[in-house]
This record gives structure tokens, C-alpha cells and sequence, in this order.
């Protein structure tokens, strides 16, 4: 019969550092948009600027995405604690950065499908108006982005609280785990609206100035090739995290090079991510001595980044000489 323990007999509770902090600035950045956007919609319909409620009406898609980020900010919250939920709620961030990759994406081609079309028919712009609504809109990007930068620095960081003790150096190969992807995701959105309202500037001067009535379709073609990239990005970090893809070779060969320092065999290792900054691990050890699950996790409590771990010793008989 193997042996099997876990290494993590506490809360199931994997949430990045600073998630209640990060939350906050979430909601205030959403209401910086929704305040933003009734001022365009009323004041677009008071002054009869359709341009000023267009952008309103795209102030609005841009409030969902983060109300989209604050929510699973605040469910992985309040389930974090729900047995129901066997590796905790940590992937919460994760699949809603993957949601909004997906919205990312088809932003990027109705981005790229206006430019083609006003590319191959052109149409007359109001230049004095535009303007102005995209500086705006940039203005507002940027206070949006300062609100949430305060989360997105610290993912090389992590709290939980452990039973076990971390006796040994923390190791691990690259700090791509500790990512909260919920605020990359946030902060993704804001900085392609930034990055558009740019090259919108950029392109409507160049257009006023010269003449050159292709130059906004053309930085909003740029734009959204820019955006398309960001969101394949974040399509493939989230999409392996909720794939439990091993998120760090480097420190999964150490795993396996710290059970096996001894003379043991690891025959099965898997290694995923339960949140920003925290990993699981279910390693099967098969040994021709007399030791426990006990012995393997000691060894294994220097790698702090493990938050959950299970242990499985396989005694086998020695080879006779």
C-alpha cells in the first residue's frame, strides 16, 4: 500500500498578494469609466455630437471588461474557502484575463475591419471634435493605468500562510507563476485603449495637417494589430494556466532533482498553477529504503512557491546483487 500525504492540511486559500487591494483599484478605475461615459453620452446628446456619444458608447465596453476583472476579483474572494472548490478559486483571475483576451481579440478585428473599409471609402472628419474626444479618452486611459499599476508590480511577490516551514532557499526558475493575470488583463485593456488613442491623435494631425485622410485609418489598423498581439499573449498565458499547463520546467526539474538527490526515483510529477504565486504538486517517489511521505516533504518545504503538495512513496524491493 504507498504512502500518501499532502503537504498542505490548512485552507485551500490561493489568492496573489495584495488581491483585496487590487480589487479596489479595480472598482475605482470602473467607476472613473462610468463616470466618464454618462459625461459623454449626456454631454454628446445636449451639444447633438454624435462622435462624443460614440465614444461614450466605447467607454462603455471598456467598463465591462474591468467589471468583468473586478468581479472575479471579488467571487475568488468570498469562495475562497468553499470546499466545493478542490484547489481553491486562485484560477478565478486566470479565466477572466482569458475572457478578456477573447474580447481584446474581437475588439482588434472590428478595429482592423473600420480601418480597411474607411481605407478603401473614406469619410470626412470633423477634426476639431475628434481630436479633443481622443485626448480625452487618453487622459482617462492614463489615470485608469496609474489606478491599477499599484497591483501589477508586486507579481513577483506572494502571501499565504502555511502550516509547514520554509526551511530551505526559495528556488524557482522564472517568476512567470506569480503573474496575477486578472490585473494583467485590466491593465492590458487600458493600455490598448491608450496605445489606440495615440496613434488616433497621431493619425487625425497628420490627416488635419496634410491632408492625409488615410493616416487615421491606418494608425487605427496599427492599433489593432498592437491589440491583436496583447490578446494572443494573454490567450496563451491563461489559457495554459487553466489548462494546468507546468508552469516552470526549470523548477520542476529541481523537484525532481531534490527528491532524487538521495538515490530515489520520482516516477510521476505534475506541477500547475493554483493562483499568482502559488503551485501544486503531486510527486509519486518509489524507494528502496524505509522512508515516509514525511521525509519528502521536509525536502521539499525549501521551495516556497509550492503551496499544495501531495506525496506518494512506493516501497520497492532492492535489486539482489
Amino acid at each position: 500500500m504507498p504512502d500518501i500525504e499532502s503537504l498542505s492540511q490548512h485552507d485551500h486559500l490561493f489568492l496573489g498578494r495584495g488581491h483585496l487591494a487590487a480589487e479596489r483599484r479595480t472598482w475605482a478605475v470602473i467607476v472613473l469609466c462610468a463616470i466618464m461615459m454618462l459625461a459623454e453620452i449626456i454631454g454628446g446628446a445636449l451639444f447633438g455630437s454624435l462622435a462624443l456619444i460614440a465614444d461614450g458608447l466605447h467607454m462603455s465596453t471598456h467598463a465591462g471588461a474591468l467589471l468583468l476583472a473586478a468581479l472575479a476579483y471579488t467571487y475568488a474572494r468570498k469562495y475562497a474557502n468553499d470546499r466545493r472548490f478542490s484547489f481553491g478559486t486562485g484560477k478565478f483571475g486566470d479565466l477572466a484575463g482569458y475572457s478578456s483576451a477573447i474580447v481584446l481579440a474581437m475588439i482588434a478585428l472590428l478595429i482592423a475591419y473600420e480601418a480597411v473599409s474607411r481605407l478603401l471609402n473614406p469619410v470626412p472628419i470633423s477634426f476639431n471634435e475628434a481630436i479633443p474626444i481622443a485626448a480625452l479618452g487618453l487622459a482617462v486611459n492614463v489615470a485608469s493605468a496609474w489606478l491599477l499599476s499599484g497591483g501589477y508590480h508586486h507579481d513577483h511577490e506572494h502571501d499565504h500562510d502555511h502550516d509547514h516551514a520554509h526551511t530551505h532557499e526559495h528556488v524557482h526558475g522564472n517568476v512567470a507563476h506569480h503573474r496575477d493575470n486578472n490585473m494583467r488583463a485590466a491593465t492590458v485593456h487600458v493600455l490598448a485603449d491608450a496605445a489606440v488613442s495615440v496613434l488616433v491623435i497621431v493619425g487625425l494631425v497628420l490627416a488635419r495637417s496634410f491632408g492625409w485622410l488615410w493616416m487615421d485609418p491606418l494608425a487605427g489598423f496599427i492599433g489593432a494589430l498592437v491589440i491583436a498581439n496583447w490578446s494572443a499573449r494573454l490567450l496563451r498565458d491563461t489559457g495554459g494556466v487553466l489548462l494546468d499547463r507546468t508552469p516552470d520546467a526549470q523548477m520542476a526539474e529541481q523537484v525532481r532533482n531534490t527528491i532524487e538527490a538521495e538515490g530515489d526515483q520520482v516516477t510521476d510529477l505534475h506541477l500547475w498553477r493554483l493562483g499568482p504565486g502559488h503551485l501544486g504538486a503531486i510527486v509519486s517517489v518509489a524507494t528502496t529504503g524505509q522512508r515516509e511521505a514525511a521525509h519528502y516533504r521536509r525536502r521539499l518545504a525549501g521551495f516556497a512557491d509550492l503551496s499544495h503538495v501531495t506525496v506518494e512513496v512506493q516501497h520497492t524491493p532492492a535489486a539482489s546483487g
